[in-house]
């Protein structure tokens, strides 16, 4: 059975994600910045009759709990086979590139762009064992520049998430260049608007597509891309969102 870690993974998107991996017959490892969260979310999914679900405890913020996590896991298995980097912030709701205070810029790339690194470079000795890797970060549309430079497209700006998300894109691109020549696949997935507590429930979507958008890339077969940035919501005709 193929494994895989989902970050930010008790509630909304993640939660979602990983309930879909379970039933494409993944083990998948539940992390939560809460443990209590975390267990509240297993037993959610237990009562659909999904089993094959441990909750491990990882804040992605935090360099012990990174440790004691891959450290866990590290005992269960020796590869993991896909890696989604799911927890994000959005960083308030006012967000002004003059006003924020860089301590509120920090705040958010501690978790939208370090965490994703701290996470990534902690596994991926386990992903390099597995004969298929892939690692999804979930990123968004608004992190575009080129869609965030025309006001018709995005007239409100969220100084803290956007910029954010544009270096999780850049880092994505990074990862994956470094790892061209090998069985990865590395991509940025944008799983759309989509209503959870993250955006107090306003998204136009729901999170059974938006999960069905982020796994689509965990299942790529060889022959998948590498190093892309999607998005089916921003661009229904090819699903390659414009940097």
């Amino acid at each position: 059975m193929k494994s895989a870690l989902v970050t930010g993974a008790n509630k909304g998107i993640g939660f979602e994600i990983t309930k879909q991996l379970a039933q494409n017959g993944f083990f998948v490892y539940l992390g939560s910045r809460n443990l209590d969260s975390g267990l509240a979310a297993a037993k959610k999914l237990r009562a659909e009759g999904i089993t094959n679900v441990e909750v491990i405890q990882l804040d992605v913020t935090d360099s012990n709990s990174i440790i004691s996590a891959r450290k866990l896991i590290g005992e269960k298995t020796k590869t993991l086979d896909v890696l989604i980097n799911n927890a994000g912030i959005l960083g308030g709701w006012t967000q002004s590139a003059l006003e924020a205070t860089t301590a509120q810029f920090r705040e958010t790339y501690e978790t939208n762009v370090f965490g994703v690194v701290s996470v990534t470079q902690a596994f991926i000795d386990l992903l390099s064992a597995s004969t298929e890797p892939r690692i999804v970060n979930v990123s968004s549309s608004m992190g575009s520049l080129s869609l965030t430079a025309d006001s018709s497209f995005f007239p409100v700006k969220y100084a803290l998430y956007q910029s954010s998300k544009s270096a999780l894109n850049m880092y994505t691109i990074n990862l994956a260049y470094e790892l061209l020549d090998t069985s990865f696949k590395v991509n940025a997935v944008d799983p759309g608007y989509t209503a959870t507590d993250f955006n107090n429930d306003q998204g136009t979507g729901n999170v059974s597509e938006a999960g069905r958008r982020i796994i689509k890339y965990a299942l790529l077969d060889n022959n998948g891309p590498t190093g892309g940035f999607f998005s089916e919501e921003s661009a229904p005709d090819t699903g390659i969102c414009p940097w």
